[in-house]
């Protein structure tokens, strides 16, 4: 049996809350297999993003460990956490995080761009693949907010990196629109073979998954 693509062991993560101490995440083990699509659920304020923002070491535990491809996140430097998200990592948020100065071909170009190459024939077919090919030079403000998690999800890809975390993807969409967006965003992964990890808090988009967890008490639960 092949490792995990990721490994998280013991994570614990608490924040001062005034006088108060709050214990979001009590402990938290985790493995996820190559190529598989997990959403984590739960509650409001239940942590979900936390735990996804620790996994993708954009935020520290207070105690635990992260294993990514063989490497131990949480102990990397910043020079090589930073070409490690480049190059073996997609990230998508609820808000789309566009430069608005920049076209949708521009937005997706950025991470090869910063990895010290100019993709510009993979940016252009992976706007193809989310249907916006004729919307290449077209600003974030020309776009419909379902564009714009398209344009995202191009960028995320620009790299063609081994892992995906998504944020609440369709946060700022009409059922509709986020519908359609989360069935984009399963068939790239499935299609590539890729590994996604996204937070959602509507069951059954995340039912559409290989496997759902559920964030209680600071603790992961099935669902």
């Amino acid at each position: 049996m092949s490792s995990p693509h990721l490994t998280a062991r013991g994570l614990v993560q608490t924040y001062e809350l005034g006088a108060e101490n709050l214990e979001i995440l009590r402990g938290i083990d985790l493995d996820i297999a190559r190529g598989e699509v997990l959403f984590l659920r739960g509650a409001s304020g239940a942590g979900k993003s936390t735990l996804l923002y620790i996994l993708a070491a954009l935020e520290h535990p207070r105690a635990g460990s992260v294993e990514f491809e063989g490497e131990q996140l949480l102990k990397l430097g910043r020079d090589r956490l930073a070409t490690l998200r480049n190059r073996r990592m997609g990230f998508i948020f609820q808000s789309y995080h566009l430069l608005p100065e920049l076209t949708a071909l521009e937005n997706v170009l950025l991470p090869s761009m910063l990895g010290g190459s100019r993709r510009e024939e993979r940016a252009r077919s992976l706007l193809d693949r989310v249907g916006l090919s004729g919307r290449l030079d077209h600003l974030p403000s020309q776009l419909s907010g379902g564009e714009q998690q398209r344009v995202a999800i191009a960028r995320a890809l620009a790299n063609d990196p081994g892992i995906l975390f998504a944020d609440e993807p369709t946060g700022n969409l009409d059922a509709t629109t986020g519908a359609g967006i989360i069935e984009l965003l399963l068939g790239l992964a499935r299609e590539d073979g890729r590994t996604m990890i996204a937070v959602t808090h509507d069951a059954a988009l995340a039912a559409l998954g290989d496997r759902q967890l559920f964030l209680c008490k600071g603790l992961l639960q099935n669902p």
